[in-house]
């Protein structure tokens, strides 16, 4: 089995004293992908460059104590790729891929974090600028190899992956156009005829788990008791290609310890690098 975690840290000193690296050390996955490091190549250097083992590959932003990526991986890649090509985004930091490539498969391991918009219109342009290019260059990757990309898309795709959906239905995270954006991301040409333009990439939580509600947040807000309450939004995916996807066997949304406002994904592959 490939065991693949999805984790944003929203700040990886903060996750470090809420004891993330003894809960990975304790399930082990193969490669864990993380969002929002919050750091730079300084402040990982010596402290965080390995996790319980696995060895960390980065994307940092430019900005002190903003954004970042990384994967941590128990298995060396053959190409690391740090960022997708875009001058405005990649000086952010959203964007690391692990090649393991071998003479019979070309696969990538992405962590990936989507920009928020919640903070107001500057930042929800923004965002639609970053749906608007990462949709052809996931649409070109997806002609050349497989992949499963993990990452805070900060997109709940439908009503049921998100508590007060509802009341959030003019609010950034699920406005029709970002969820919009999500189906097409989604949609496959040889399931419905009418999505020739899909993209045909794989939800795969909700493969596995295609009823799921309260059990499949992975985000709550730190206002009020959302927590506690479970008033949560699902905003951490695996997009996988088609036959990756095929192979998903087995997923868990840790909840038992909070290592930060986001709860990690880990879904089991029936395959190995």
């Amino acid at each position: 089995m490939f065991k693949l975690t999805s984790l944003n840290l929203n700040g990886i000193r903060s996750a470090a004293t809420k004891g993330v690296e003894a809960w990975i050390a304790a399930t082990a996955p193969d490669c864990i992908c993380v969002q929002e490091v919050k750091a730079q190549a300084a402040d990982v250097q010596g402290k965080f460059e390995q996790m319980a083992g696995l060895q960390g590959y980065f994307h940092f932003a430019e900005k002190k104590g903003y954004s970042g990526v990384g994967v941590y991986s128990k298995h060396a890649p053959s190409e690391v790729v740090t960022g997708y090509g875009s001058p405005e985004f990649d000086a952010e930091g959203r964007y690391v891929e692990l090649r393991f490539d071998t003479p019979q498969r070309k696969f990538s391991v992405i962590s990936c974090y989507f920009p928020s918009g919640s903070s107001g219109e500057e930042r929800q342009q923004a965002k639609f600028r970053f749906l608007a290019e990462m949709r052809p260059y996931l649409t070109a990757l997806k002609q050349s190899r497989d992949f499963i990309l993990c990452g805070d898309v900060n997109i709940a795709h439908q009503a049921m992956d998100l508590k007060n959906w509802r009341g959030n239905q003019k609010n950034s995270g699920f406005l029709p156009e970002e969820r919009a954006w999500m189906t097409h991301l989604l949609a496959r040409a040889d399931l419905d005829p009418l999505a020739a333009e899909g993209l045909g990439l794989v939800d795969v939580y909700r493969q596995l788990q295609p009823t799921a509600t309260d059990t499949a947040y992975t985000w709550w807000s730190n206002r009020g008791q959302a927590y506690t309450n479970n008033v949560g939004w699902r905003l951490d995916y695996h997009l996988a290609t088609p036959a990756i996807a095929a192979l998903a066997r087995s997923e868990h949304i840790y909840k038992d310890v909070k290592f930060s406002d986001h709860a990690p994904i880990t879904i089991d592959y029936d395959f190995t690098l």
